[in-house]
């Protein structure tokens, strides 16, 4: 039922916990397959760099999705790792509904509260446009 499923990902508390109901998903049916992504924003790529002058902000946002990885790898859970550039909530509805993913699971809070508060949760928007099953995690 659930052999393609798409995990999105930013490293924060909420998102690992997501990483784990993603991984017991794909434990559930032989051949399950999860997309790990992780959506660069250009806003915060540039305070990025400009707070961590030197460090390769690619190693960075790496090391973010290192835990939910050894998970999987751990599991035997086949999984790819994508990283996509944009605005979260529609970079990841626009990859998800390309792909015909069988389900959707994100965290219910980012790594950016400021932003949640005055836009709205990337779950929140993510849930309303997404066309596959969307389990959100708290």
């Amino acid at each position: 039922m659930f052999k393609h499923i798409l995990l999105a990902t930013d490293g924060s508390e909420h998102s690992l916990r997501a990483g784990e109901k993603a991984i017991a998903l794909a434990r559930c049916h032989e051949g399950s397959k999860i997309d790990i992504v992780y959506v660069v924003d250009g806003k915060q790529s540039k305070e990025d760099v400009l707070h961590h002058w030197g460090l390769d902000a690619a190693d960075k946002r790496k090391q973010k999705l290192q835990m939910i990885e050894q998970k999987a790898k751990h599991e035997g859970i086949d999984y790819e790792i994508i990283f996509l550039h944009g605005e979260p909530g529609p970079t990841i509805v626009e990859h998800a509904n390309k792909n015909n993913f069988d389900a959707l699971v994100i965290g219910s809070r980012g790594l950016n509260v400021f932003q949640e508060m005055v836009l709205g949760s990337v779950s929140h928007k993510v849930a309303k446009r997404a066309r596959c099953p969307v389990m959100i995690v708290k």
